[in-house]
């Protein structure tokens, strides 16, 4: 049975039994507890919670899907024989629906009638199993799924601790006990329970709405299903390999199928390589596989990277990426020991990613550790946020900001409007840099501006600080001040004036350009402060137009 026969049974399987089938959402999450989408219940997450009703929005309680995902915790362990960082994520998921006993006796027809295949054994939670002072140790033993699987006649039934019960997705979320199954000795399908919450002080309170969450990963799935020794063996990654030339160990093929395949969804999904978030994952794939085609890797064979976008974005990466990659290997080869400060220099001066170092310096980096680079690295981040509020950037201005530099502020608010008037709506804002002299705006956009663009975004700013518009500023719950279409920096499309990926609070602030949110010109989460009123501005000017990457521009502007 090919991986694309599962798929398709899988989904056909539960539609015959009443579940919806939901497409995959993007791996970007808008969840701002966690950077990518890990788990298939992360779209879900608000339905668990009773914030939104299945119902309404499905018209059943039952779902259905097969969601991408992608793991940054594994990156640095690929290139064995299981870990991947993109993989789909097989399940279903009923809210209020179903409960223990129909969800296990899904999985078990599933497993031993659809797939043919015969299951080990299978785990239940046990809380005698769980540490002492644990925040699972007052949760019941999980007895009733005991008894369904018994009834099933599996014989050999494990129980287990904290490995069988499933946290909350990030700081806090529905979470429970699961019942895990084991087919030749690997776990294919997780049973969550979620029957709790917890919050971030991880005390558990009963959901309203209890709900059944599975996950099976198809790659494991299609190894089982195929009989094979490992995932790369099996038909979603064996043409790949095959086509990697001889020049490579098997290790680095591993790797080599893994980043091309997790760095085609992540761009098809709107990444574009940078230095932070999601981007930096990507460029952290993408310079891998770049210091692999020096052996002679083809980029061509995943489908997703042969033509359009994918190869552009490799393209202009790979011109990126050269101007300083052997600037920075000569560096490396003079020192004679890279910890990781040395590293983190390598990677701030010349470009070069943690797994480049790691790979390349062979003996002189056997000590260079993924933590202390990550410590080096969040140690700059403190710096850097210092300096950007000292000088009006960063997390929007100082209640004490100069003049100028407000006016500037309230200005890229019209910007980055103006900017999607213009361009079209998947203009995002990538962060500001605001001083009292000008303004540093980057955005996500595929190519150069024209002049004729830059002209008509110019007039359109111009023209609004001309109607000379009141400014204004809301405090409202996160989840109102979304739906009003406020941009904020995890919204489809949506930025925010500041970089990186914000955790916003529950209560957010919201600056409105116009008479009233309804009709207001601009509105973003913003700290602030912003002028009264649009026409204290003066004469907006746009200096310069640039590349700062592959796929984020840069306009520099002042007042006059």
């Amino acid at each position: 049975m090919s991986f694309s026969e599962i798929r398709k049974r899988f989904l056909e399987y539960f539609k015959k039994r009443g579940h919806v089938i939901v497409p995959s959402s993007s791996l970007v999450s808008d969840d701002p507890s966690v950077l990518l989408t890990t788990a298939g219940m992360q779209q879900f997450k608000s339905y668990f919670t009773g914030e939104k009703d299945a119902m309404r929005d499905f018209g059943s309680a039952n779902v259905v899907s097969i969601q991408k995902c992608f793991r940054t915790s594994d990156i640095d362990e690929v290139g064995d024989e299981s870990h991947l960082t993109f993989f789909e994520m097989l399940g279903n998921f009923s809210f209020g629906g179903y409960w223990k006993e129909e969800a296990i006796r899904y999985v078990h027809e599933f497993i031993t009638k659809e797939m043919g295949l015969a299951i080990d054994y299978v785990t239940v939670f046990d809380p005698g199993k769980v540490p002492e002072g644990d925040w699972r140790k007052g949760v019941p033993r999980d007895d009733e799924s005991r008894a369904v699987w018994e009834k099933l006649g599996v014989r050999d039934i494990r129980g287990d601790g904290t490995d069988v019960f499933w946290g909350p997705t990030g700081n806090e979320g529905p979470c429970g006990p699961t019942t895990e199954v084991y087919v030749n000795g690997l776990e294919v399908w997780n049973i969550v329970f979620n029957e709790f919450y917890a919050d971030k002080e991880k005390k558990l309170a009963p959901l309203k709405t209890r709900g059944i969450d599975t996950g099976m990963g198809l790659e494991r799935l299609t190894m089982v299903a195929q009989e094979k020794k490992n995932v790369f063996e099996t038909d979603l990654f064996a043409p790949f390999m095959q086509a990697l030339p001889g020049t490579l160990s098997i290790s680095e093929k591993r790797i080599a199928a893994d980043h091309v395949r997790g760095a085609a969804f992540l761009i098809s999904d709107g990444v574009r390589p940078s230095n932070k978030g999601e981007g930096y994952v990507l460029r952290r794939l993408m310079r891998r596989l770049l210091m692999f085609e020096e052996k002679g890797v083809v980029f061509s064979v995943y489908p997703e990277l042969r033509e359009g976008e994918a190869v552009r974005v490799f393209e202009a990466e790979r011109v990126e990426f050269s101007k300083t990659l052997r600037k920075g290997l000569q560096e490396l080869g003079k020192l004679s020991r890279v910890g990781a400060e040395e590293a983190f220099n390598l990677y701030q001066s010349f470009g070069l990613p943690y797994e480049v170092i790691k790979d390349v310096g062979g003996a002189k980096a056997e000590d260079l550790e993924r933590d202390d680079f990550d410590r080096e690295f969040e140690k700059h981040q403190e710096i850097s946020r210092a300096g950007a509020e000292k000088k009006f950037g960063g997390h929007g201005l100082s209640q004490g900001a100069d003049g100028n530099a407000v006016k500037l502020h309230t200005a890229t608010h019209l910007l980055h409007q103006a900017l999607r008037d213009v361009l079209g709506e998947s203009v995002r804002q990538e962060g500001s840099d605001i001083t009292p002299e000008r303004a540093r705006f980057d955005f996500r956009f595929e190519r150069k501006v024209t002049p004729d663009e830059l002209a008509r975004v110019e007039a359109i700013v111009n023209e609004k600080i001309r109607e000379n518009l009141p400014v204004n500023r809301i405090e409202m719950p996160k989840d109102e001040a979304e739906k009003t279409g406020a941009l904020h920096l995890f919204s489809a499309g949506g930025g925010s004036s500041f970089g990186g990926k914000e955790k916003y609070p529950d209560m957010v602030s919201v600056y409105y350009i116009g008479k009233s949110l309804e009709d207001a010109y601009s509105k973003e989460f913003c700290g602030g402060p912003h002028v009264a009123r649009t026409g204290e501005i003066g004469e907006f000017k746009i200096v310069k137009e640039e590349s700062v990457s592959a796929g984020t521009r840069r306009i520099r502007a002042v007042i006059v």
